[in-house]
């Protein structure tokens, strides 16, 4: 009998630990160094707070990383199952797992992004919490299209709207730090694309992600708060959207800021082509030849296909051929283990060709981006690739500034593709001077 009490003793202290374990409260701040990465230490905050039904909610902040860190990513995963606990990121692609240890202030685990590297979290304390100082605004949401509402920032300040477009992954959030240094001269907002961050996300089918598509929401967005004629500021792919605007609807806005965003999606130049572009609108017109569709009877496309679209394809698979051999894939097992979400996709294949815009422009572009470490122990290697990258961002400039007249374009060299990160003082500078011109 004795043994028989020890062992439901025993049975019951177990049972309650682990009642004890799943009624643990994670919400609050957790902090973790991300290290053994390329660069610097990197410090990770979890905000976890209660969700209103069952579970929680997070975000992740990486606050040695402003602004794009600073902005918050939005968990959609978090669970906690007895001791295991998970989260994920769907834009970029993140993951952790790991064991909530007894004491219920730590957890142990494997982050996976870029890498994956082992990171330990610590339950934040008045005495331990690292400070960070979050962007202030607030946020609405708006609709365009049916069951589709966008996130709007407004930053504040008064004069001329302008509007900051986010690039391909990012949202709004993104210039959290950067877009209120115009708020004493402009009214701010910021836009976040459908598909991503706290906007709606439509199925993820080219037609709801088209370039137009895309502008479209934008203009939505325009009307319902009554802007009149903004300046619309986009970094990356957030150059198809102003140029649908710039092309399409000219008298809506004032002038338009690409930053380092005036790649082929932006403006197409015709004489040069582009890969992706090109090999989407040779798709479409294979579908219809096979399938049926569109407004060309078969010959006619077959014309087109044999003068035009096929020989444009070859051209951008001999540049690929070349971009290649002087940045060949890493070695297999090496492989960025980050792959484009469906949504990613949807937009890069609403690409389209625009051609015409007749508005004032200011475009930077980093000639050459700035260097990474690739080739670092092969110095003949690298040289061919600067070269390569140093001709072809040159090529981009040339084209974008002779082909739309009222753009002025100012290289920044070896800036990155954030530009606001590494040339931020360039760009406030040329961006006010640019500003004070705009009727």
């Amino acid at each position: 009998m004795n043994m028989i009490r020890s062992w439901i003793i025993a049975i019951a202290f177990v049972m309650m630990s682990v009642c004890a374990v799943n009624a643990q409260d994670i919400s609050g701040d957790w902090q973790g160094t991300l290290k053994g990465g390329q660069g610097p230490d990197l410090r990770l905050v979890l905000r976890v707070t209660k969700n209103d039904g069952a579970g929680w909610k997070g975000t992740l902040y990486s606050i040695d990383q402003p602004p794009v860190g600073l902005d918050g990513f939005a968990l959609n995963l978090i669970a906690l199952q007895g001791t295991d606990f998970k989260f994920s990121v769907e834009s970029p692609r993140i993951s952790f797992e790991g064991k909530l240890a007894a004491s219920g202030n730590s957890i142990e685990g494997t982050w996976k992004g870029v890498r994956t590297l082992p990171l330990e979290w610590r339950r934040a304390t008045r005495e331990t919490q690292w400070t960070f100082e979050l962007p202030k605004h607030s946020v609405s949401f708006v609709s365009v299209d049916k069951d589709v509402k966008l996130e709007v920032l407004d930053f504040g300040g008064t004069g001329r709207p302008m509007i900051f477009l986010a690039g391909l992954g990012s949202t709004a959030h993104v210039f959290d730090q950067f877009a209120p240094k115009f708020s004493a001269t402009h009214h701010v907002y910021g836009i976040t694309r459908r598909g991503f961050g706290a906007s709606s996300a439509p199925v993820p089918a080219s037609g709801n992600y088209s370039a137009d598509r895309l502008g479209d929401d934008i203009l939505a967005v325009m009307v319902t708060l009554k802007l009149d004629r903004p300046v619309l500021v986009g970094h990356s792919i957030a150059g198809e959207e102003m140029s649908s605007i710039g092309s399409r609807h000219p008298e809506n806005i004032s002038g338009l800021v690409y930053l380092d965003a005036g790649y082929a999606y932006a403006y197409y130049d015709s004489s040069q082509g582009n890969f992706l572009i090109d090999a989407i609108e040779l798709r479409k017109k294979l579908e219809q030849l096979m399938f049926g569709g569109g407004q060309k009877t078969p010959l006619e496309l077959v014309q087109e296909l044999l003068q035009n679209d096929l020989p444009r394809v070859e051209k951008g698979l001999r540049k690929e051929q070349e971009r290649i051999r002087v940045r060949p894939a890493p070695p297999k097992g090496q492989e960025n283990p980050v792959r484009a979400s469906a949504v990613d996709k949807a937009v890069l294949e609403g690409q389209q060709k625009y051609t015409d815009i007749r508005i004032p422009i200011l475009a930077f572009f980093a000639v050459p981006h700035k260097p990474d470490n690739v080739f670092e122990d092969d110095p003949a290697a690298r040289a061919r690739l600067e070269a390569w990258e140093l001709a072809r961002m040159e090529t981009l400039a040339k084209a974008f500034e002779s082909g739309l007249p009222s753009a002025r374009v100012v290289r920044l060299p070896n800036a990155d593709h954030f530009v606001i990160q590494t040339h931020e003082a360039d760009v406030l500078r040329e961006m006010r001077a640019f500003l004070n011109t705009l009727r």
